[in-house]
């Protein structure tokens, strides 16, 4: 009966023995798994946060670029309106000068003959000489524009 006692009690120490050998591998595993996954987290996190990195470098070239533009876009505004004061100051002091009293002057000129050649024209129509009256034209256009190009 004793050794019976002995070998059940062994026998049972043995199974134990083995029972806790796998719940240790069975931790293991889990402890393996768990490893695993933290790893996987690890690395999912450090590619969003890449991601979004690249995400906020893009938007800060293109807010760059932007304001690139804008500046370029101010220095022709400003560059344009200087122009424009310049050519307004120009003509000011050209209006100062009487340069404009000329050109109402000539503009005069230009009427006042415009409406000598229209009598002319009147006249000649009645006389019938509308060809001699066309060369003779020519020929003062022709002297007007010299006399224009050397003003």
């Amino acid at each position: 009966m004793e050794e019976r006692k002995k070998y059940r009690k062994k026998k049972r120490r043995k199974e134990r023995k083995k029972e806790r050998k796998k719940e240790r591998k069975k931790e293991k595993r889990k402890k393996e798994k768990r490893k695993k996954e933290r790893k996987k987290e690890r690395k999912r996190e450090r590619k969003k946060e890449r991601k979004k990195e690249r995400k906020k470098e893009r938007k800060k070239e293109k807010r760059k670029i932007e304001r690139k533009k804008e500046r370029k876009k101010e220095r022709k505004k400003k560059r344009k309106e200087k122009r424009k004061k310049e050519r307004k100051n120009e003509r000011k002091k050209e209006r100062k000068k009487g340069k404009e009293k000329e050109r109402k002057k000539e503009r005069k000129e230009k009427d006042r003959k415009k409406k000598e050649r229209k009598k002319e024209r009147k006249n000649e129509r009645k006389k019938g000489k509308k060809k001699e009256r066309t060369k003779e034209r020519k020929k003062e256009r022709k002297k007007e524009r010299k006399k224009d190009r050397n003003i």
